[in-house]
């Protein structure tokens, strides 16, 4: 853990790079430094995924709209303003990598962080 995981509507690609994307909001979690200077999430457990909806609906009918949903899980321990702290630069970097499109495309963004106890955690690497 952390792993984020990103659904987005898939006529993005034509206007985005989404890995890029990634690449970014992953080197953002793994920079993260809580207040006594040590890192927040380790590397080779951060995750980052992102996943085109061919298909979509926004309630409100509206086809142009497009949506971006992150959903960032993590681990116990981590007090809430480091959270905050994490969502905030999180959703910089989304901002800042979206911009260009603002006033071509309507964008709408929602970032969810849950915290939870795995119920079973196994793990196998092969490196």
């Amino acid at each position: 853990m952390p792993h984020l995981h990103i659904d987005y509507c898939g006529t993005l690609d034509a206007h985005s790079d989404m890995q890029l994307l990634c690449t970014r909001l992953a080197r953002t979690l793994v920079q993260m430094e809580d207040d006594g200077g040590h890192a927040v999430f380790p590397l080779n457990g951060t995750r980052v995924l992102a996943y085109p909806a061919p298909h979509h609906a926004v309630a409100d009918g509206a086809a142009d709209k497009v949506f971006v949903y992150l959903n960032l899980r993590i681990t116990p321990g981590r007090n809430a303003a480091l959270v905050e702290r994490v969502g905030k630069a999180l959703l910089a970097q989304v901002d800042a990598h979206f911009a260009p499109l603002s006033g071509k495309l309507p964008v709408r963004i929602t970032l969810h962080i849950d915290e939870g106890h795995p119920v079973y955690e196994g793990k196998w690497a092969s490196a």
